[in-house]
């Protein structure tokens, strides 16, 4: 039975418990309940008060194609409530093979003190000073990391960003090749991981075998299944792994739902230029990999090996939000540019698309022009001096950046930054944006499945009808797949397949060797939303909380003309009760 490990940053103790109270729950389910339990809603973020919380999900550490996604939670110090952030790498599957279901970290040191890493080995669990580190961008640390704890090891780190407690920093992991590349980026986990002083988590899993299964043989032949219908699918099988994400550049732009220049129209001139078939074919004449896996068992491959024109790496997980963050919001065209503000963010610890959009309130307010590239790294790049006061407020993302700057067209839903689909000609993931949980955030409800890629349905993007609930069944749906550890691009082959979630209903019943149902998966879903819902209300959210900014009310969006025409009070349907 696989433990809870907690970890006293402040005193540097440390203590295995069993699951106890939280049997049954791994991923966000256990996240957000660890976090609703434990955390005191109204509690500042940075406090000791906060607890950060890395689970794997309930398929971690097994031979199940796509299980390897790692949940972080906590109060989060951008938006001010309860957050998840996911993330591929191979933190997850080397956790759950050491036996342990999560970490949490609790606790503070007191002011002054130094960072530490945390190695958790077969043999238990030692600090060590990490002052060769602090001030390191991600891709240098983790070299270190890997000199000293061997290549093959897993980590979960922080940069520069997350050291000083940035309210946009990201928390890194390593990918299959030992490179920071993959990132929990969203709400500003990061600071608090850099709020308790830890600097990295090494995880050495060596004498640690795969997770056995309670009936073998239905887990074995469940998980082929599983893996088939992944393959057989024509986005996981045929059109991610061959242009990655970044495949809905073209897709979106030509649905009039691409926010081009801070949000003031829906389509990007020069989206061509960047989309995914522009960066495949880049890849491929310079002779990087177009298809790549971001954790050891993904059978879907949408990450590539993007590299310079010397055909050295430059990063990896150059997905869709990114090189729209960087490319059309800022009017942006170079794939070079763009994809050194990918690099840039990673080695910082940042969120990309919280940054994507405070370089765009930069460019509003006059600090660099539109289409900057270069000036924007640079930008990002000064988040790495603490003492550098204008790196500091990029630091701070949108929100915070629209206001030093003095912007007025800031789009936020609880100060975290819209992604890269405009809710007025996409108004499914409007609903989302405005009802999650987490602040806007597309993958907690991505119904651009049925509204632009009529998967799993059909509904009318820029209608009204069915938006509310598509978004709530998604939401739920979204809560679970976090839940078990799954790869959220699993759902479009869950989707259109009637054996997608009793396939995933007989995996855990034969890995757990306990009976689970099909509404045993969705009930995994809807208790977790409860849990968020419960924490907000605590922290004090209302309904005002769930709108988005004035202007997308006001202003039409080109080329369709349209505009968000749902009220808070009307989206309340979207909520679990």
């Amino acid at each position: 039975m696989s433990k809870i490990l907690r970890i006293n940053t402040r005193t540097k103790e440390f203590h295995f418990e069993e699951v106890g109270k939280y049997l049954g729950l791994g991923g966000r389910a256990l996240t957000s309940r660890i976090v609703l339990d434990e955390v005191p809603a109204t509690a500042h973020a940075l406090s000791a008060a906060n607890k950060l919380v890395a689970a794997a999900g309930v398929l971690a550490g097994t031979i199940v194609a796509n299980s390897g996604r790692i949940s972080l939670g906590a109060k989060s110090p951008l938006t001010g409530t309860i957050k998840e952030s996911n993330s591929g790498g191979q933190f997850a599957q080397k956790l759950a093979k050491l036996g342990i279901l999560a970490i949490v970290l609790e606790d503070k040191p007191e002011q002054g003190a130094g960072f530490s890493n945390i190695v958790i080995t077969k043999a238990g669990v030692e600090f060590e000073a990490a002052s060769d580190l602090e001030g390191l961008g991600t891709y240098a640390s983790m070299d270190k990391l890997l000199a000293r704890h061997g290549a093959k090891a897993g980590v979960m780190l922080i940069g520069p960003a997350g050291e000083s407690c940035r309210l946009a920093a990201s928390v890194q992991f390593s990918d299959p090749e030992g490179r920071p590349s993959r990132a929990a980026g969203r709400g500003g986990l990061g600071a608090v991981m850099g709020s308790k002083k830890v600097k990295a988590i090494v995880l050495d899993d060596a004498g640690c075998g795969m997770l056995a299964a309670a009936e073998p043989e239905k887990f074995k032949a469940a998980a082929k299944r599983w893996a088939q219908m992944l393959l057989g699918h024509p986005v996981t099988g045929q059109g991610l792994p061959a242009f990655g994400t970044a495949i809905l550049v073209n897709i979106i732009n030509e649905a009039g739902a691409f926010p081009t220049k801070n949000f003031r129209d829906g389509r990007f001139e020069h989206a061509a230029a960047i989309s995914g078939e522009a960066i495949a074919e880049t890849i491929t004449k310079r002779g990087g990999k177009v298809k790549h896996g971001c954790h050891t068992g993904c059978v879907i491959q949408c990450s590539q090996e993007y590299v310079d024109k010397a055909g050295k790496y430059l990063t990896s997980g150059f997905e869709y939000e990114t090189v729209w963050a960087f490319g059309a919001n800022t009017l942006v065209k170079d794939l070079d540019d763009i994809a050194a503000l990918d690099r840039a963010c990673d080695d910082m610890g940042l969120d990309t698309i919280d940054l994507g959009n405070t370089i765009a309130m930069a460019m509003e307010g006059g600090i660099i022009a539109w289409g900057d590239g270069k000036a924007a790294e640079k930008l990002i790049r000064r988040v790495g001096d603490a003492s550098d006061a204008l790196g500091r407020i990029i630091g701070n993302g949108t929100g915070f950046a629209a206001q030093a700057f003095g912007v007025d067209r800031v789009p936020v839903v609880k100060n975290q930054a819209l992604p890269a689909y405009d809710p007025r000609s996409v108004k499914g993931v409007g609903v989302t944006y405005c009802t999650t949980t987490q602040g806007a955030d597309h993958t907690a409800g991505y119904a651009v499945c049925q509204n632009i890629l009529k998967v799993g349905g059909d509904v009318a993007p820029r209608g009204k009808a069915g938006q509310i609930e598509t978004s709530k069944n998604l939401q739920i749906a979204t809560a679970a797949v976090d839940s078990l550890g799954l790869c959220l691009f699993v759902a479009f082959a869950v989707l259109d397949n009637a054996d997608g979630v009793p396939c995933i209903a007989e995996l855990v019943a034969a890995l757990t060797g306990k009976p689970y149902s099909v509404d045993d998966v969705v009930n995994l879903g809807v208790q977790c939303l409860k849990d968020e819902i419960a924490f907000n209300t605590a922290a004090g959210f209302t309904v005002k909380d769930d709108q988005l900014p004035d202007f997308f009310r006001n202003e039409p969006l080109p080329p369709h003309g349209t505009v968000w025409d749902f009220t808070a009070e009307e989206m309340q349907a979207a909520k679990v009760g």
